[in-house]
């Protein structure tokens, strides 16, 4: 099994909260690296019926079966379950008590606000970054400017593993991924989706995960998006909502600082796995993707990513935004650290050239900033005009 690096973290929630909810796209690994965590731990899975059924008609003597700490797995089946937890955790002052896993965000979220606020600890487990399938160590984003370049290996294709995604269960069976993400999209279009909210047609739905696919990397534009797919804005609104809370998608804000600028203030679109994009986007090879006419937007994609799993392996929230004004100029993304901001631009090309760093000279410029780093698709790292040069391994 692949060592997951957020699991440092979910034992320390366990030593702090009584409490602890591990959250994250359906396959991700939640409820495998919470039995490996917990091996003593009862478990239970809420999604069989029968548990559910127990759960939701009888709370009270559904939690009084267990004798020890529990495992309470898609435990977003059963909200009223919570405000039976509340008590239990009150009286009981036992820290690492409940461990609960669910794959729907938001309503695991509304729960914890509602019953558990204080008691509960609330991670993220997104599928495997590039560091845990090479057994790296997690980055600290907060020193990243500091970190030096991991020792140079083979060269090696990032759009294979771009291409592939991070999906568990594609590692551990060695499954092609084009055959997995067709089974994940229609698991995920007959449950999540028609559980979560009120989706006549599914085929319209469809359509419009995959145009979403194609926007991936862009500023989101709700109106031009409910245009093609035929939908009021106020629906794709509600969609994009229903995405995000599945981790399907995030959307990255845009930066405040203007410099005086006219800034965009509308957020940027990612998916959280380029394995998944790909599929929806029919790309079905590595030599697809490498000719794709998206290759840049997608690649950005994976980098951003990448960073967002080391911020929620560290258990903080992505302090991450982009920075675009209204004349173009734009830096793909910034990591805040209390008053200190650090750019990084991404660039799809194997060799690096001085118009790359348009952007974060710039940018430079207006903030009176020195430093900056430029990610790319080479396997080469070294410092470049005052600016650092990563390859994209090392990320």
């Amino acid at each position: 099994m692949i060592s997951r690096q957020m699991s440092s973290q979910i034992l320390e929630a366990a030593t702090q909260y009584p409490a602890v909810a591990v959250t994250g796209p359906r396959q991700s690994g939640k409820t495998t690296l919470c039995r490996e965590l917990f091996p003593h731990y009862a478990y239970v899975n809420l999604e069989k019926p029968d548990v559910r059924q127990f759960a939701t008609e009888d709370p009270n003597g559904f939690l009084a079966q267990f004798s020890k700490p529990v495992i309470l797995d898609e435990v977003q089946r059963v909200p009223e379950l919570f405000s039976y937890i509340m008590p239990l955790v009150d009286e009981h002052k036992k820290m690492g008590e409940f461990i609960l896993s669910g794959s729907q965000n938001f309503h695991l979220q509304e729960a914890i606000s509602q019953s558990l606020a204080g008691r509960c600890s609330t991670l993220r487990l997104l599928p495997l970054s590039y560091r845990e399938i090479c057994g790296k160590s997690n980055h600290d984003l907060f020193r990243l400017a500091e970190e030096t370049p991991d020792a140079p290996g083979s060269p090696a294709n990032p759009f294979e593993h771009i291409f592939r995604g991070g999906y568990p269960p594609i590692y551990d069976r060695n499954i092609k991924p084009t055959n997995w993400y067709a089974q994940y999209t229609q698991s995920y279009l007959e449950r999540d989706v028609r559980q979560l909210v009120n989706v006549g047609n599914l085929e319209t739905f469809e359509r419009f995960l995959r145009l979403t696919a194609g926007r991936s990397g862009q500023i989101l534009n709700m109106d031009s998006l409910a245009c093609d797919i035929g939908v009021s804005p106020v629906t794709v609104k509600r969609w994009i909502s229903l995405l995000a809370a599945s981790y399907i998608i995030f959307l990255l804000k845009p930066h405040a600082r203007n410099f005086n600028k006219r800034l965009i203030k509308t957020p940027k679109l990612y998916f959280y796995d380029t394995g998944l994009l790909c599929y929806l986007l029919n790309i079905r090879s590595v030599e697809d993707l490498e000719l794709h006419s998206q290759r840049g937007a997608i690649f950005e994609t994976y980098i951003i990513s990448e960073l967002f799993k080391s911020a929620f392996n560290m258990g903080i929230e992505p302090p991450m935004y982009y920075w675009r004004d209204s004349q173009g100029h734009e830096v793909d993304l910034i990591i805040e650290n209390g008053e200190k901001l650090y750019p990084v631009e991404i660039k799809s090309a194997q060799t690096v050239s001085g118009a790359m760093f348009t952007g974060l000279n710039y940018w430079c410029e207006l903030a009176q900033n020195r430093g900056g780093m430029l990610v790319y698709g080479g396997n080469e790292s070294y410092n470049r005009s005052g600016f650092q040069v990563r390859a994209w391994s090392v990320i």
